[in-house]
């Protein structure tokens, strides 16, 4: 990398970014937030050219009212061919990356012996391949510069309490967050800074509900109408009911653009943002101290950020 990029990092503005699954919620806003922080931010996206073209239209017109640096890409995180493509255009026209935000995600809502094994699968591939294929094609390139940060929008719900018919996408989102602590120790010596977000659950702004996945085995869904129907449809509202007033989903993208722009090698390990307070934040607590524990026990503290078990 050379002396002026350096400089710029170091400073806190100007990095270029790359925000996964940014069509809507979390990422749409993640991305927006980022660029009027003064960075570059290149907004993820599939079917760009599709049903999301409204969306990279929106970005667009933003980036021109605004004076800001935000444009989507095609960027399909079930496509490894599509992500290297992705990566390597950013490169070519920014020459660095310096932030990988893994946003990309998708919820599914019903009884877990309703979802096939091959329906599991896709959502792993979704919520957690993703994230291996963003890095496989993201990481030699931070990895040369000696810098970069990684960002992984992780989820309460891996250790705070939790409700039921949640079980795939909770599932995923732990293997997620198992990902994630294991990269930040295999790229810390290269200079690269891991972040986990860990959002609440949110009632509104993020779709998930509405744009919920269901179960394949339709048969299996209903056989639990009976005795879960009631409590499975009022979910949303128990949840809601949580959440105190005056909060919304923007304080999460904020979040992102506050660690963002911490200067590298002090940033926290971990973050949460969590209106509702599930206890996630607690045994997080408890579990990161453990692993630095751990580390500092068989000689690789090292490998620990400076804020580890924070």
């Amino acid at each position: 990398m050379s002396e002026d990029s350096t400089v710029v990092q170091e400073a806190g503005h100007g990095k270029v970014v790359v925000v996964t699954g940014a069509s809507s919620g979390f990422g749409d806003l993640t991305a927006r937030a980022l660029a009027r922080a003064g960075h570059t931010v290149y907004a993820g996206m599939r079917a760009i050219d599709g049903r999301n073209a409204p969306r990279a239209a929106e970005l667009a017109e933003l980036a021109a009212a605004e004076g800001v640096d935000v444009r989507g890409i095609a960027m399909d995180v079930q496509d490894q061919a599509c992500v290297d493509a992705a990566v390597a255009r950013i490169v070519e026209e920014q020459g660095r990356l310096d932030v990988v935000v893994h946003n990309a995600g998708h919820m599914v809502l019903g009884p877990a012996e309703a979802f096939p094994p091959e329906q599991l699968a896709e959502l792993y591939d979704i919520n957690v391949l993703s994230t291996q294929r963003v890095n496989r094609a993201a990481l030699p390139v931070l990895r040369k510069q000696g810098s970069g940060l990684l960002v992984w929008v992780a989820s309460s719900s891996t250790r705070g309490g939790h409700p039921p018919f949640l079980a795939p996408y909770f599932a995923a989102k732990a293997a997620m967050d198992a990902m994630a602590e294991s990269y930040a120790a295999e790229v810390i010596r290269y200079g690269i800074d891991t972040v986990i977000v860990v959002p609440g659950a949110y009632p509104s702004g993020t779709n998930h509900f509405a744009h919920a996945g269901a179960p394949a085995d339709s048969e299996r869904h209903t056989a639990y109408e009976a005795a879960y129907g009631e409590l499975r449809a009022t979910l949303p509202e128990r949840l809601a009911a949580l959440f105190p007033a005056g909060r919304t989903v923007d304080e999460v993208a904020e979040e992102i653009a506050r660690v963002v722009d911490l200067p590298a090698g002090h940033r926290p390990f971990r973050v949460h943002i969590d209106p509702s307070r599930d206890g996630s934040d607690v045994v997080s607590t408890v579990s990161d101290r453990i692993r630095a524990e751990f580390y500092h026990r068989i000689g690789i503290d090292d490998l620990l950020p400076e804020q580890a078990s924070r």
